[in-house]
């Protein structure tokens, strides 16, 4: 049979709290903590050759920025309670957790995909 991880649902994050956390409970379910982490791409752009008098390629780039916002939740006790009590926004948060594809019908009544990152 091989290896008992034949499948693996991991994802690592390092990057800024968008806004305070907040805590829901849905009737006859856990509390959970809620919080959006902004995470950034950088790259350069540009003209990859030695530009005119001699400048390096470096100056000839530009960088260039990519803001990916996502959706945390934490349901373990312990560090969901840590995490409403002591997360800000602007802290600077490494998480760990899995992604997690789900549906909700908003307040339209339109279905709609969520992604979540369960920490």
């Amino acid at each position: 049979l091989g290896s008992l991880v034949s499948a693996m649902n991991r994802v690592q994050l390092l990057g800024r709290v968008g806004q305070d956390p907040i805590m829901r409970q849905v009737e006859g379910k856990n509390p959970v903590t809620i919080f959006s982490l902004a995470t950034n791409e950088m790259w350069r752009t540009g003209d990859s050759e030695v530009g005119q008098g001699g400048e390096s390629a470096r100056a000839m780039c530009d960088i260039s920025q990519k803001t990916t916002w996502h959706r945390i939740s934490v349901f373990r006790p312990g560090l969901r309670d840590v995490t409403y009590q002591y997360v800000r926004k602007g802290s600077r948060i490494f998480v760990e957790g899995k992604i997690d594809y789900g549906e909700y019908t908003d307040k339209n009544n339109v279905r709609r995909q969520a992604t979540t990152i369960i920490a």
